[in-house]
């Protein structure tokens, strides 16, 4: 890639931006990082604000263009670089597939979880983009029962995707710890990419939480 193709990822720690994070090592893309410290809430001050009024990572720059929402730049980014085999090319017969999985960890998956971490009650079906969360899990999970991966035997962006997610769920004990679940968690976050972008994201929460620490220090003194 020339200067001019250049990938700027805008990045916080411990939240979606890790798994874009996470794709651009799996691809072997050149990036720079524009980190945020969220903890002092720089996502919400005007100089990121210019770039994704909304506050929220990942975004995107590359080529002068803007992309944000996790599942667009997923797509974006595994497409730009198909000599990964990360992303199925139209017509390739997992590529229905691909975009299925990818869509539904958008519409059903985050908002399934969201409404349980919230303890919201539960909505009728017929009003509910993801109908109700077991429906939901277990709709994955059988899916992941035929592995080893979301695609069967290919690995995908979709796999990086689901597999920084349902880590996190299960962390925060939103998703079952169940066998099928754990072995795929298992089988995604042991690959290289993970390890490392697992590495800087924990110093960069620790660099994050001792700034804003030090603030509070100083103001109190």
């Amino acid at each position: 890639m020339s200067n001019n193709d250049n990938i700027t990822l805008f990045y916080s720690p411990q939240t979606r931006a890790t798994g874009v994070l996470t794709l651009l090592e799996e691809l072997s893309a050149p990036y720079q990082l524009h980190v945020l410290n969220m903890k002092a809430g720089e996502q919400r001050q005007g100089p990121y604000l210019a770039i994704n009024p909304m506050g929220k990572v990942p975004a995107l720059l590359h080529r002068g263009e803007l992309i944000t929402e996790q599942i667009a730049v997923f797509l974006y980014l595994a497409e730009l670089f198909p000599e990964a085999g990360l992303s199925p090319a139209p017509g390739s017969h997992l590529r229905g597939s691909y975009l299925r999985w990818m869509a539904f960890y958008a519409a059903c998956y985050e908002p399934a979880l969201v409404d349980k971490s919230q303890q919201h009650p539960p909505a009728a079906p017929s009003m509910c983009p993801y109908g109700d969360f077991e429906t939901m899990i277990n709709t994955v999970t059988a899916q992941l029962a035929k592995g080893p991966y979301l695609l069967g035997e290919q690995l995908s962006a979709a796999d990086i995707l689901w597999g920084n997610a349902l880590n996190w769920g299960t962390m925060f004990k939103l998703v079952p710890e169940t066998p099928i679940i754990m072995d795929y968690i298992q089988r995604i976050t042991s690959r290289p990419s993970f390890i490392k972008v697992s590495a800087m994201d924990a110093a960069w929460a620790a660099e994050h939480e001792r700034v804003v620490n030090e603030g509070k220090a100083g103001k109190a003194a």
